[in-house]
């Protein structure tokens, strides 16, 4: 037992992401020595121009650590490696991605294989175990290819390193689950994977939507709906199906809409018709898609962290395990989407000033200025010319707009609101108040412009700064009062995430989300090609 939690302990150290291990990652990398391995029972020597054939530096080095000799004699290994890769999909894999025809037919001839053969079955199960974990620790694709406004870093892995570790273990399935993200959420997408593959194939034909259909309605539509109903158990089975829209059925569609985002008051608008339209197919392939964001994702959230989910406009914080806090939030719209980034926070700013960023300025200020130069006194926004100096209303002009800075002063009225929460990134965007605080109210809340507004920021604030004599909600409520801004530094050690993901599993029931930024098919279809 004590070796194998040993070999955890080394393994975690090869997959671990933390932001403070980076340098000594880079350092470990340049004195680190491949891995000896000492190949159990009678190996087999290997031809090293077969191996530098491959193309595969990982392979090749792995193969020079072993002195060219085949490393898998043990048939119990083997068959463990064999069951892993089978079920992949279990993962939201593709288990044809690692041969699994061809190893199991070595496999099957393993006790009459010649040297040739045997040498072959060594490098291709090494081969595919490598992708297998490089899959399980980083995903299939890489995201930092895939989109601009996504920053994470790889989750760092020594491939060799981590083989050589598996051949060591007496413990080898345990191990590779180790290997597996264990947030969660990813425990919960994997749920999800299993609960909708237990359903039965539909041949659903799409309800289209003319009209709100409320309860005690009569609609020809009812009845495809009600067969949606039953077909994702929120309903009860009957033996016939009625036109009406009565009470059952109204109990049932709330329940619908609750799991998918949806406002849950039982009336059947274009928002509802979308999620009902939706196959079990296409609802498979978006908890696949969410489960290759999750191998994306840092294997090491940190102690104590907010996660937001984008889709699901929530903010989380967590600590050991333990959520303690939750807030609504507003995310970026469509054409100005909040970005996907791991960082910690770092400062609170209270009676923030505002700098209009060139964005807003371009698309929204300077065609608000044109329509009215009052526009900049009645949002109480400064312009400033490059040497600083104060440039009034009338003097404005739009060839030097974009030379220009705007800044909106502190108070109730300025579009960060009272107070901003600061983590480091390179897209200049923060946690912020907001003087829309009714937006909040509103089922879709992806209104902003990048940044994420958050309820009851100051609970949040005062939780964050974890000074109970000086940073309590009666100072806090003073130092607002005076209207002057102050910055605050933030000495807990918070991590700060903003994912996104649109399906998992909760109490037993598939959730989903509207895929605000139109990115699930889209990853569908790369993931498939």
């Amino acid at each position: 037992m004590m070796n194998n939690l040993f070999l955890i302990v080394l393994l975690c150290t090869f997959i671990s992401c933390k932001k403070e291990a980076l340098e000594s990652e880079v350092i470990l990398k340049k004195e680190i020595v491949k891995p000896r391995v000492q190949p159990e029972g009678k190996p087999t020597n290997i031809d090293s121009v077969v191996v530098i054939s491959l193309h595969n530096k990982v392979l090749k080095d792995f193969y020079i650590s072993t002195n060219y000799r085949t490393v898998w004699q043990s048939e119990k290994k083997r068959k463990i490696i064999l069951a892993e890769l089978l079920k992949s999909d279990e993962e939201g894999l593709n288990p044809e991605d690692y041969n699994l025809k061809t190893l199991y037919d070595f496999e099957k001839r393993a006790t009459t294989l010649d040297s040739l053969d045997i040498a072959e079955y060594d490098i291709l199960l090494t081969s595919c175990l490598q992708k297998y974990i490089s899959h399980l620790t980083n995903g299939r694709l890489n995201p930092r290819k895939l989109y601009k406004n996504w920053d994470l870093k790889e989750n760092y892995i020594d491939l060799n390193a981590t083989v050589a570790l598996l051949l060591q273990t007496d413990s080898l399935a345990y191990t590779i689950e180790q290997l597996k993200p264990n947030h969660i959420v990813y425990k919960r997408l994997k749920k999800a994977l299993r609960q909708i593959n237990a359903f039965p194939k539909d041949d659903f034909k799409p309800i289209k939507f003319t009209k709100i259909i409320t309860p005690n309605d009569t609609n020809p539509s009812l009845i495809a709906i009600k067969k949606r109903l039953i077909y994702w158990k929120e309903l009860q089975p009957k033996d016939s199906l009625s036109l009406v829209y009565d009470e059952e059925t109204a109990n049932a569609l709330k329940k619908f809409q609750s799991r998918h985002g949806l406002a849950a008051d039982a009336k059947i608008g274009a928002g509802t018709i979308a999620s009902l339209n939706f196959s079990r197919n296409q609802r498979t392939q978006q908890i696949l898609v969410n489960l290759e964001r999750w191998r994306w994702y840092p294997k090491q959230m940190g102690k104590e962290y907010i996660i937001i989910n984008i889709p699901d406009y929530k903010l989380t914080l967590v600590n050991n395990n333990d959520t303690l806090r939750t807030h609504r939030v507003i995310v970026g719209r469509a054409k100005r989407k909040t970005p996907v980034l791991s960082s910690k926070l770092t400062q609170v700013v209270f009676n923030p000033t505002w700098t209009v960023p060139p964005t807003i300025l371009r698309e929204d200020v300077i065609p608000a200025i044109l329509k009215s130069r009052s526009y900049l006194t009645q949002s109480n926004i400064k312009v400033y010319d490059s040497n600083g100096r104060i440039v009034s209303p009338y003097e404005w002009q739009l060839s030097q707009a974009k030379t220009y800075r705007y800044v909106q002063s502190p108070g109730t009225f300025n579009s960060l609101g009272m107070v901003k929460i600061i983590f480091p990134n390179r897209f200049s965007v923060y946690l912020h108040d907001t003087n829309h605080r009714d937006y909040f109210d509103k089922i879709d809340r992806s209104l902003s412009s990048g940044c994420v507004r958050v309820d009851n920021p100051l609970e949040l604030t005062e939780y964050i700064l974890n000074d109970e004599v000086n940073w309590n909600l009666g100072e806090i409520t003073e130092t607002l009062q005076n209207e002057r801004t102050k910055f605050v530094n933030i000495r807990k050690e918070i991590a700060f995430h903003l994912l996104y993901w649109t399906a998992w599993s909760e109490n037993n029931k598939l959730i989903f989300r509207d895929d605000i930024y139109n990115l699930d098919a889209a990853l569908y279809d790369k993931l498939r090609n």
